[in-house]
């Protein structure tokens, strides 16, 4: 499948997280948040580097210890509360080929605050890319509310309104039509695509479902309490 194509798996990681202070180093079972990203991907060998573009000394020696590659440090003005990270992917293909002249054929990012993801969850969305008609996979699960039925908006007046109407009367959830929230959990793209795009809806879509356990985004200190619960009673398995 990836005989005479190049995988690029990519972890952002920058130090200035403000929810949870040094996130991406923060211990989660037996190893920092970072660690379990590197352990997903080195877990799938379809991946050809691992490289993690960061502007924190710390955690590129951490990231170094378990053993991914730090090639370079990331500006500072991508490391912003503010800068797109679709600039981040762009910035980190570009700086490996100026450097090594590696050019990668598909880029898949892994965020360290989705520890939970499998090697499988990758190694589908790599399939997925692979039949050619899709420039990017996501990944989603399940929603819990629906735009179409229990989620609202609310007017100038305040007046309450489904936030999008449906195109006949919906009287149970489950008649609804099916949405999907979008998740953390991976992005994999053909890199041509993400060079000249400017975002994931730039181009066409496709999404591999993720069981919403797999899916926790680490965004405050109550989900990394979560995440230690979910390890704890044996609902993930570890990596």
């Amino acid at each position: 499948m990836f005989k005479d194509k190049k995988v690029l798996g990519l972890i952002c990681a920058r130090g200035g997280s403000k929810g949870v202070p040094r996130k991406n180093i923060r211990a989660l079972g037996e190893k920092p948040l970072i660690g379990w990203s590197i352990a997903s991907a080195r877990a799938c060998d379809l991946i050809d580097r691992i490289v993690i573009s960061t502007d924190d000394q710390e955690i590129a020696r951490v990231a170094e210890y378990y053993a991914a590659e730090v090639p370079f440090i990331r500006p500072g003005e991508l490391a912003r509360d503010d800068s797109p990270e679709w600039s981040v992917w762009q910035h980190a293909l570009r700086k490996l080929e100026e450097l090594d002249n590696f050019r990668a054929d598909y880029l898949i990012v892994l965020p360290p605050t989705s520890p939970f993801r499998s090697p499988d969850d990758i190694k589908k969305s790599l399939e997925l890319i692979s039949k050619g008609d899709a420039d990017i996979v996501i990944s989603v699960t399940e929603s819990s509310r629906n735009p179409y039925f229990n989620m609202v908006e609310l007017d100038s007046k305040d007046f309450a309104h489904l936030a999008k109407a449906p195109e006949k009367k919906v009287i149970r959830r489950q008649d609804a039509p099916e949405v999907y929230d979008m998740t953390t959990v991976l992005y994999t793209a053909r890199t041509d695509f993400v060079l000249k795009a400017n975002s994931i809806f730039d181009g066409k879509a496709k999404a591999i479902m993720i069981p919403q356990i797999r899916a926790l985004d680490i965004d405050t200190e109550m989900d990394l309490k979560y995440a230690e619960f979910l390890i704890s009673e044996g609902l993930v398995s570890l990596q």
